[in-house]
């Protein structure tokens, strides 16, 4: 579930845990668990909603099968999130040392330098 996503019924605050679609080729909604993003042309309803939607007469409703109750972050998304943390304390090593200057530096432009060799 997405904290940052509502239901899209109008003066509905609830979080949106389930994404309607439509397939008016075939006369279908489709009612499934919530979508990885935001699409326009999708509607995006919370428990609630979801239980309460009918469709047009002579549509049919598709259900597919989810999960409602809110995990939490798993185990695996807690150690990718110290994992990374701890990636980004570390401090950066050199793997390879700079290559050795044999000549005086004579101009520069930008962050170019020209370098002579006497």
């Amino acid at each position: 579930m997405s904290l940052a996503r509502r239901c899209s019924r109008t003066a509905c605050d609830r979080p949106a845990v389930q994404t309607l679609t439509y397939v008016y080729a075939d006369q279908t909604a489709v009612l499934g668990p919530l979508a990885t993003y935001a699409e326009p042309h999708a509607y995006d309803l919370c428990a609630l909603h979801g239980e309460k939607l009918s469709a047009p007469r002579g549509w049919e409703v598709l259900r597919l099968a989810s999960d409602l109750t809110d995990r939490g972050p798993s185990d695996d998304d807690l150690l990718a999130l110290a994992d990374a943390v701890r990636e980004a304390g570390r401090p950066l090593v050199r793997k390879t040392p700079p290559p050795e200057e044999t000549g005086r530096e004579t101009s520069r432009r930008g962050h170019l330098r020209v370098l002579s060799t006497d």
